[in-house]
C-alpha cells in the first residue's frame, strides 16, 4: 500500500481534519500516551502517515470518494485533499510485529506533583510514572479525563506483551471483544487487556483516573473499523497469545495473605490469566499491624508499587521515601524495601513481572 508522509506541527488538528472525512480511517497510533505518528487508511487505496514535526510540510492527495460531491479541502496545516467521486473498498493490513527492548532497570520515585499531563490518544491526558521507561521495556502511566462524558474513541487493539488498567478514581464504561455487553469499572476495579483484544472506551465520569502499565513502552495501537462492539461471539475463556481477559471487580473480591504477613492482598487474578507472566495485587493493612514489616526484594524483571490511599513511608535501600497517595516507586531487581510506617487506611497497588517476583529479603 502506497504511503504518503505528512509532517505537521499540530498533529491533533490534522487528525481531527482527516477523521472528519469518511474516506479516512485511523489505523495506527504510536505511542498512545503521546502520539507522534498516526497512520490513516484511505478508502482501501493508500495510507497517510501523520508525523509530528517542527514545521508543516503540506502534501496534495487525490482520493476516490463514494460521496456525490467533489472538490478540494484544505487541512489546518495546508495539505490539499481532492475528492474524486468514484467507489473504493477498504482493507485493514496489520502493523509490524512487536519489539521488546532489553531491560534497563533503575530506581524511580515519582510523586504526585512530578511531571505534567500531556494529551494522548482520544483526548485522554497522560502523566509518565516511569521516566526513562527502563530502556523502553516498560511504560507506566497515570491517565485522567477531567471533564467526563462520551470518549472520542474507536474499536482498537494493541500489539503488546502485557497491559493492565486499574481505576484509581471515578468510573469508566468500556466494551471488550467476546466479553458481552459494555460494563462499568469503578475505583478499585482492574482489567487485564491481553494482546490484540479489541476494545473501546465509551464514556467516563468527570475526574476519572486510571493507572495503566504495559510492556513494551512503545507499542502500536491499531484500529479495527470492521468490528462492532459488543460483538455476538461470547468467549470469556478465549486465549490471546497465552493470556485470558480478566475483569476484576473490587467489591466482589476476597483478601488473603501476602508475602509480607503484616499485609493482606486482594489478588486480581492476572497471575493465573497470564500463566505467571505478571501479577497484580492490592495490599492493605493485615491482622498483624504491630509486627515489624518484612523487608522485601525481587529477582524478576519489573516491580512497581503505587500508593492508592492513606499515608506511609517506604524504606528503600536504607533511605526513607514519603509514600502518599499517587506516589509510585519502580524497583529494580535486588533492591530491598519495606514499609517503615503507614496509616490504617493505606493501600498500594503492586505490579510485578513475573507474578511471584516479590519475596522476602
Amino acid at each position: 500500500m502506497l504511503t504518503t508522509i505528512l509532517e505537521c506541527v499540530d498533529l491533533d488538528a490534522e487528525l481531527r481534519f482527516f477523521r472528519s472525512l469518511p474516506e479516512f480511517e485511523v489505523h495506527l497510533v504510536s505511542p498512545a500516551d503521546d502520539p507522534q505518528t498516526v497512520v490513516l487508511h484511505v478508502a482501501g487505496q493508500a495510507a497517510v502517515e501523520l508525523r509530528r514535526s517542527v514545521a508543516d510540510v503540506p502534501v496534495s492527495l487525490a482520493v476516490s470518494s463514494p460521496a456525490s460531491g467533489s472538490g478540494d479541502l484544505v487541512s489546518p496545516g495546508g495539505s490539499v485533499v481532492t475528492l474524486i467521486p468514484t467507489g473504493g473498498e477498504q482493507d485493514q493490513p496489520l502493523g509490524e510485529a512487536m519489539s521488546v527492548p532489553a531491560n534497563d532497570a533503575s530506581l524511580v520515585v515519582v510523586e504526585p506533583a512530578d511531571g505534567e499531563f500531556g494529551i494522548g490518544r482520544a483526548g485522554m491526558e497522560y502523566r509518565d510514572l516511569l521516566p526513562g521507561r527502563w530502556g523502553g521495556r516498560f511504560i507506566a502511566s497515570h491517565i485522567r479525563i477531567e471533564d467526563g462524558g462520551e470518549v472520542d474513541d474507536w474499536v482498537h487493539f494493541h500489539r503488546i506483551r502485557f497491559q493492565m488498567i486499574y481505576v484509581a478514581a471515578g468510573w469508566v464504561d468500556v466494551v471488550y471483544e467476546g466479553q458481552g455487553e459494555p460494563f462499568r469499572m469503578v475505583a478499585g476495579d482492574c482489567v487485564l487487556q491481553p494482546p490484540e483484544i479489541r476494545h473501546r472506551v465509551l464514556r467516563s465520569s468527570p475526574g476519572l483516573e486510571v493507572i495503566e502499565i504495559g510492556c513494551p513502552a512503545e507499542h502500536d495501537t491499531l484500529a479495527d473499523h470492521a468490528l462492532e462492539l459488543p460483538n455476538q461471539r461470547l468467549d470469556p475463556e478465549r486465549d490471546f497469545s497465552g493470556q485470558r481477559f480478566v475483569r476484576h471487580v473490587a467489591a466482589e473480591a476476597s483478601r488473603g495473605p501476602w508475602v509480607d504477613q503484616t499485609w493482606v492482598a486482594r489478588d486480581t487474578g492476572i497471575g493465573d490469566a497470564t500463566s505467571g507472566l505478571a501479577g497484580v495485587v492490592v495490599v492493605s493493612a493485615g491482622p498483624r499491624p504491630s509486627e515489624e514489616p518484612s523487608r522485601l526484594t525481587h529477582s524478576g524483571e519489573f516491580v512497581l508499587v503505587v500508593a492508592l490511599s492513606g499515608d506511609a513511608h517506604l524504606d528503600v535501600g536504607g533511605q526513607l521515601t514519603a509514600f502518599a497517595a499517587g506516589t509510585s516507586v519502580a524497583l529494580p531487581a535486588g533492591v530491598r524495601w519495606s514499609w517503615s510506617s503507614r496509616s490504617d487506611d493505606h493501600a498500594a497497588l503492586v505490579v510485578s513481572m513475573p507474578s511471584n517476583a516479590v519475596e522476602t529479603a
